[in-house]
């Protein structure tokens, strides 16, 4: 059998996809690998989100290309892939300065591999067009041990593209225009995967909150709605969502937080400055009052709900008040997890073009400053913990006899003793001691939901 070896670079989105490449690929006789010195197919599926990003692919083709010659030392054939949205960025122009790729192919259109990978035995080939199809039509199902074997906890797609333009961020130019799957299709995904063993889903989307998918009753349903059908699927027990923009957090959203168990606590909302200034030379179409008071009103319908962002330093034209005003935001919201950049400017947005762009230093200052911040928070969360009673999701065996190790709702992870459960269970856990990156329990009995 053939052997295929994927990459994937940042976002859940391109490790929803990967996982679906290699679906599809499974029925052309390939079987996945985690060595990419065994593979005869090699995908490295691309995001152009961080800083430099195309470059890091270069460099990492570099390295594929010794691996392609080596094996063509010893009579192996090796096919290159640049899949995503470096691909998608890049187009022909990976093939110019990269020989040893075969295939380009943007992430609207990997359900079209196997007929890329036939037509590159003849000829070098690019697709990036966003084709009419809707790739989730031609996407083959995995099997029930495929789905088990990626573990308890499982992405799905409901949403993708992003109509925002912000002037920094290439994912319109990369992803294309906010289009929403079907309720009914996901509906039968998260079936499926329940099915076989499934028992959190985090819906994934790059503008998840912004769902208008046709619903059963050939109406457009919200996020809000989405989430409480879904949170009758037998079988699925957590439910999660990313990537939101606080534009599109509406009342019945907001709501849903509040009256569903199964939604959990924890919610990713980037608000990427506090400076209204900044927020608006961004696009971003809200001011810091307003994210504070959409905070408030979150709050106020799940008042142990923990709160993650994204934030950007050194925007064009960041002054330092602009930045206090950020550090002032993240003083008086409290985060429990974040993730924190230096500008860098993306060719072909808006924001590469204007001037005022921050030098270095200042920016590596200011980010640290930040990140410092950032992480007192999350290490005083994490602390807040220790002597509460939460439930854990077990999804793998912890690294000694006797120890498993799984997720809370905050989505720490968390390590306790036990002989007496099984990677699927819900697991009632008091938290005894906070490490930096874990937490560390034991189970303390009764309320433990076992996996169907």
């Amino acid at each position: 059998m053939k052997k295929v070896f994927v990459k994937s670079y940042g976002c859940q989105m391109n490790v929803y996809d990967a996982e679906r490449m290699a679906d599809v690929l499974a029925a052309e006789g390939y079987s996945e690998t985690a060595a990419m010195e065994e593979a005869d197919l090699v995908i490295l599926n691309t995001c152009h989100i961080r800083e430099k990003a195309a470059e890091k692919v270069y460099s990492e083709l570099g390295r594929v290309r010794s691996l392609k010659e080596e094996r063509a030392g010893h009579g192996q054939e090796t096919r290159v892939v640049v899949a995503g949205c470096v691909a998608q960025a890049e187009g022909r122009e990976i093939l110019r300065r990269a020989p040893v790729v075969d295939v380009v192919v943007g992430p609207q259109s990997y359900h079209h591999l196997p007929e890329l990978l036939r037509k590159a035995q003849t000829e070098r080939v690019v697709d990036t067009e966003f084709p009419v199809e809707d790739k989730f039509d031609h996407l083959p199902q995995p099997s029930r041990q495929k789905t088990l074997s990626r573990g308890v906890s499982a992405f799905l797609t409901i949403q993708e593209g992003c109509d925002k333009f912000c002037t920094f961020c290439v994912v319109p130019y990369t992803r294309g225009a906010e289009v929403s799957r079907p309720v009914a299709r996901i509906l039968d995904e998260a079936a499926r995967l329940a099915d076989a063993g499934v028992r959190e889903l985090t819906l994934i989307g790059q503008n998840v909150n912004a769902y208008h998918g046709e619903g059963p009753d050939g109406r457009v349903w919200s996020l809000g709605r989405l989430l409480r059908r879904l949170a009758e699927v037998p079988g699925i027990a957590r439910l999660r969502y990313t990537t939101s923009h606080p534009r599109d957090m509406d009342d019945e959203l907001v709501a849903a937080h509040g009256d569903l168990a199964a939604l959990m606590p924890y919610l990713h909302l980037p608000v990427q400055s506090g400076s209204d200034r900044i927020l608006d030379a961004m696009n971003r179409k809200h001011t810091g009052d307003e994210y504070r008071r959409l905070i408030e009103r979150i709050r106020r319908a799940r008042p142990d709900i923990a709160l993650s962002s994204d934030f950007i330093v050194g925007f064009p034209g960041e002054t330092d008040a602009d930045f206090e005003e950020t550090m002032r935001l993240v003083a008086e919201v409290g985060f429990a997890s974040s993730f924190s950049f230096k500008y860098s400017p993306r060719p072909g947005t808006p924001a590469a073009e204007l001037e005022a762009q921050i030098p270095e230093p200042v920016k590596a200052e200011r980010l640290a400053r930040l990140q410092n911040l950032l992480e007192t928070q999350r290490q005083a969360f994490n602390r807040g913990t220790v002597g509460q009673t939460l439930d854990v999701l077990v999804e793998k065996p912890g690294r000694h006899p006797g120890q498993l190790a799984g997720k809370s709702p905050y989505l720490q992870a968390v390590h306790f003793e036990s002989d007496a459960h099984r990677i699927g269970d819900i697991v009632t856990v008091r938290i005894a001691r906070a490490g930096s990156n874990s937490l560390f329990g034991e189970r303390v009995g009764p309320k433990d939901r076992a996996a169907a």
